[in-house]
């Protein structure tokens, strides 16, 4: 072979490196912002988002009502109960989600994001802008410190993420790398929305216990009032160090944003219409249809607005506590959804109107479809055939009833499921197991919540008729807390919104390791490996279908473990305000969800 040709393989070899190399890196180049599948829908050069008016005016109030109470101003622990609404107003995460797309980040707190092709590892690059309330700016130190202290002594909601992470490494003045123990490609998502706290303010304090100290944060609000579980006022720092960034135009728009608490919904319903404060999100449909007949909706001050979206119905209703033996047999569960006269019920308290919940993804493209599991889907479940409840691969429908009170099909249903788990009913007509034990349900409600006590006498007067007695305690909100914090209840009412990408936070409604963690969001108690085998097919997976695959299993093999009693649900939000309250004519995917009332409305007079 000649020296020539030789030379020219060499260097054709050399060639190759060198491009595979530059290739190898432009994979791994710091972005703008990050998709859980396929590239970000915004240009690095995007100008605001999609939904937000660009030209919204600043100024202004919104005041809002809220049922229920407060006694902390530390919302990121299990003790006590901090206003929800600290989380995004005074603090904020490294990157912000786009709603317009199912799960996309932009750059907040940090201008850039990196990761790579695997992410088995994500690095993250600060704005040298960012900076907190009180002037400090926001270091790698405080994003450590953040993450670390959230993981070991956070809520539980932040400790799946960090027993994935393998070592925390700054990189840089104002970079960090994350290497991750697992291959898992949501998590550095996960760890963009993780919030960022400064670090000194929790130099002399117990981060996990409850506090009423004025947060800190780098948000663009300020808790500027509050009268412990009576009220809260926010103003708009106008030091806010994000200002002008693109993810923030048309954004943060009011001037001060007030909430007022109440001790029963049905107060707090009473109060909008005495004009006590400007907005109000409405839930039953029959009452948006006849009880919205006020002096000020009919003079026009008050306007009903209606926000459809594009979301998983999610799960609301009746949660059955499976750590206790008589909910562990699944017929016993599927007995008392045959009782639950959804039809009846849904007639009596909203004319009719609503839609039932029909699996936990429902009403989008991530919901289990009618019949057998086909396709990939059916390929997920086979795996897990022997440990799979009936309906799972066969097809599952939750029962039907005739609109009448009497339900006597499904009661007839229900009374055999039950002999067939071991309970009957004795002489004095009493469901009791072969220990003699009765069949008493502690179903616990947390005051305020008038609708659903109204749904529960009805549920118990058809329960009654089994030979079952419902016994409803109602307490209130810091009592109500304590007890599901601790599962200390037999049912209770249950509701988990669902994102069209769902991810991490899957393990934590349905894991096994919440089963016994205090605060978890498992409240039902779940133990099923079916289920976390799914979640972790989505997490790997590596193209759209087979994610959507996977929800589609996880759906089917959630809903026929027959965990919740599932109520309705709205393709829409009803929200009636006063008509100086504006939002914008686009509406995201996600509709009336984190991110639309107040942040991207506006206080505008009439002309």
């Amino acid at each position: 072979m000649s020296q020539n040709l030789l030379t020219h393989i060499g260097l054709s070899l050399l060639s190759i490196l060198v491009l595979t190399s530059i290739a190898s890196l432009g994979l791994a180049q710091p972005r703008h912002g990050i998709a859980m599948y396929g590239e970000p829908a915004l240009a690095e050069n995007y100008g605001h988002l999609p939904y937000v008016n660009p030209n919204a005016p600043k100024g202004g109030r919104i005041e809002n009502g809220q049922a229920g109470s407060f006694d902390s101003l530390n919302p990121w622990i299990v003790k006590g109960r901090a206003p929800w609404d600290i989380r995004s107003l005074v603090y904020e995460p490294l990157m912000g989600r786009n709603w317009d797309e199912p799960f996309s980040l932009y750059g907040l707190l940090a201008e850039s994001i990196e990761t790579s092709p695997e992410r088995d590892w994500v690095e993250f690059t600060l704005n040298p802008k960012a900076k907190f309330s009180n002037g400090n700016p926001v270091t790698i130190e405080d994003v450590i410190w953040s993450i670390e202290t959230l993981g070991k002594e956070g809520h539980p909601r932040y400790r799946t993420a960090w027993n994935k992470i393998d070592s925390i490494t700054k990189t840089g003045d104002r970079s960090v790398r994350i290497d991750f123990n697992i291959i898992d490609r949501e998590i550095p998502l996960i760890i963009g929305l993780r919030p960022i706290l400064p670090k000194s303010e929790w130099d002399n304090r117990e981060f996990g216990e409850s506090s009423l100290d004025v947060p800190v944060g780098s948000g663009p609000y300020l808790l500027a009032d509050f009268d412990v579980g009576k009220t809260v006022t926010f103003i708009r720092d106008p030091n806010y160090w994000g200002n002008d960034l693109a993810y923030n135009k048309g954004r943060h728009n009011f001037d001060e944003i007030h909430f007022e608490y109440y001790g029963d919904g049905g107060v707090v319903f009473e109060a909008f219409k005495a004009g006590e404060f400007g907005t109000f999100r409405e839930y039953n449909a029959e009452k948006w249809r006849t009880q919205y007949d006020f002096p000020a909706v009919n003079n026009g001050q008050i306007v009903q607005s209606e926000i459809p979206n594009q979301r998983p119905s999610g799960i609301r209703g009746f949660v059955f506590n499976t750590r206790h033996d008589k909910f562990k047999d699944w017929r016993v569960r599927e007995a008392l959804i045959h009782a639950y006269n959804f039809e009846f019920i849904n007639l009596t308290i909203t004319g009719g109107t609503q839609p039932r919940i029909t699996s936990y993804f429902s009403n989008s493209v991530l919901g289990m479809k009618q019949g057998p599991a086909t396709g990939k889907v059916k390929e997920f479940l086979e795996v897990f055939a022997d440990q799979l409840l009936p309906g799972a691969l066969e097809g599952y429908e939750l029962p039907v009833s005739d609109g009448s009170e009497q339900n006597r099909a499904n009661l007839r249903r229900a009374s055999q499921l039950l002999n067939e788990a071991g309970w009957n009913v004795d002489s004095d007509g009493t469901l009791r197991n072969a220990s003699g034990e009765a069949f008493v349900i502690d179903l616990v409600l947390v005051q305020g919540s008038s609708e659903t006590l109204a749904i529960a006498n009805i549920f118990g007067q058809t329960l009654d008729r089994l030979g079952i007695e419902l016994k409803i305690t109602v307490i209130d909100s810091a009592q109500y807390r304590e007890r599901v914090n601790a599962f200390d209840f037999d049912m209770a009412w249950y509701s988990r919104g669902l994102s069209l990408s769902p991810g991490n936070e899957q393990y934590l409604y349905w894991g096994k390791d919440g089963i016994n963690t205090p605060g978890s969001r498992n409240w039902m108690g779940m133990d099923n490996p079916p289920a976390e085998a799914m979640i972790q097919s989505m997490l790997e997976a590596r193209d759209r279908d087979d994610f959507i695959a996977a929800v589609k299993a996880l759906d089917r093999v959630l809903t026929t473990g027959r965990y919740v009693i599932p109520n309705w649900f709205s393709p829409i939000s009803r929200i009636a305000h006063i008509k100086e309250l504006k939002f914008p004519e686009t509406i995201a995917i996600y509709g009336d969800w984190i991110g639309f009332q107040p942040d991207v409305w506006w206080y505008q007079e009439e002309d």
